[in-house]
């Protein structure tokens, strides 16, 4: 990691970090995204320039109109291409699809796919595009492996190859901005999953996380340009706020999704279903055979702000379609006592000493979600839930310091 780079990066954000946008009164919401103060500051940061936007479904207003819709009918915005994700612009696909190229009904853009492009064929796409800017505004997750982080960073790799201005439009972390929890990524396990090596739960927002990628991992630094929020505090979870919650996959309907997310989506490297094809997907675990012995091993470890049910369940699609099956159901009451991803290692380790049909995925996908064989090898040696939490502490304290010189707010 490269802390040289800071005084530049420093340089290169200060000029529209906007903290001259207006101060929240009694009459205004107290949180603003980064949208809305741009639109209260009326588009300078884009002035003069062709705008292509990064975004999905979450990139709304607080009366959930899309802000593509609302700057493209806004004369001070020259609004002239959009850039879709996985899942897509509109959000049509599901996990592991996108929409490709095709031209957006409501407001006739143009509408490029990015999913799984990187480098210099994405570069070519932005300059295809004619854009002179690249915004980016999609709600994470919290997560290394939530894939919208890494579309930031390729994005932000390619915009500095094709030459194009980047503008960061800033939205809060669902899950709190507290201190990064988890093992850190790897690079010899780098995928669309974690390209970089940052903590399993990295604690930012995606401006930060913007700041991090161009300080620390860009070969080359992009032009970059925060909009921040204003009013957001590192300690509070999403309904702190009278913001819309749009689901940002199809697989994270709500923030209680987000919360164990980091830790429960480690269950796509077993056998087990992780709930998707439930009501409560990542809140939901298990598999044929499982019963309640499972719940019972789990409720045992005392783990912090959470407890076990024993639940039996039939997904609708992806793994067990229409089987019902037993496991656990994930029920959260103290969120700041919480540790998700300890919580995550704990069910691994006591799934795989309850359930005698427990294996890895046969790809080992869970090293790709981890970033390391660590976790894997060493719940296969019979390590507890404690002792594979405690090796990556090292790892963990290194990036907390290195994450601590990008942080935007309090």
């Amino acid at each position: 990691m490269r802390l040289s780079r800071r005084a530049l990066l420093a340089a290169t954000t200060a000029a529209t970090a906007l903290s001259a946008a207006p101060p929240a009164s009694a009459t205004q919401h107290r949180l603003r995204t980064g949208f809305e103060n741009l639109a209260a500051n009326g588009y300078a940061a884009l002035r003069g320039q062709s705008v292509g936007i990064v975004t999905n479904p979450t990139g709304v207003t607080r009366d959930v109109r899309h802000i593509v819709d609302v700057m493209h009918a806004d004369e001070r915005v020259n609004l002239t291409a959009v850039f879709g994700p996985e899942h897509g612009f509109r959000g049509t696909a599901q996990a592991g699809g996108s929409e490709g190229r095709y031209d957006d009904p409501a407001t006739g853009l143009p509408v490029y796919d990015t999913y799984l492009k990187s480098g210099r064929p994405l570069a070519d796409i932005f300059t295809a595009s004619g854009v002179d800017t690249v915004v980016f505004d999609i709600q994470d997750a919290g997560a290394r492996f939530y894939t919208y982080i890494w579309t930031l960073y390729d994005c932000m790799e390619a915009a500095q190859l094709a030459g194009k201005r980047f503008v960061v439009l800033d939205r809060p972390n669902p899950v709190t901005g507290r201190a990064a929890q988890g093992p850190v990524l790897h690079m010899e396990f780098a995928t669309f999953v974690g390209r970089r090596p940052i903590s399993q739960a990295h604690g930012m927002t995606v401006a930060e996380l913007a700041r991090l990628f161009n300080g620390e991992f860009l070969t080359t630094p992009v032009p970059l340009e925060t909009v921040r929020m204003t009013g957001w505090k590192r300690s509070e979870f999403y309904d702190a706020w009278d913001l819309p919650w749009v689901p940002p996959s199809p697989n994270m309907p709500t923030p209680d999704t987000a919360l164990v997310y980091s830790g429960t989506c480690l269950f796509e490297g077993t056998n087990l279903s992780e709930g998707r094809g439930t009501t409560r997907p990542f809140e939901l675990l298990g598999a044929e055979g499982i019963d309640g012995r499972w719940a019972a091993a789990a409720n045992e470890l005392r783990l912090p702000g959470v407890r076990f049910r024993e639940a039996y369940f039939a997904p609708t699609f992806s793994k067990f379609q229409g089987k019902t099956i037993g496991g656990v159901q994930i029920h959260v009451h103290d969120r700041t006592a919480y540790d998700p991803v300890r919580t995550g290692i704990a069910l691994l380790v006591t799934a795989k000493r309850a359930w005698s049909g427990f294996s890895w995925r046969p790809d080992n996908w869970i090293d790709k979600l981890t970033g390391s064989t660590q976790v894997r090898t060493m719940i296969d040696a019979g390590a507890s839930a404690d002792e594979v939490v405690a090796g990556w502490q090292g790892e963990l304290a290194a990036f907390r310091r290195v994450r601590r010189e990008y942080l935007l707010y309090k």
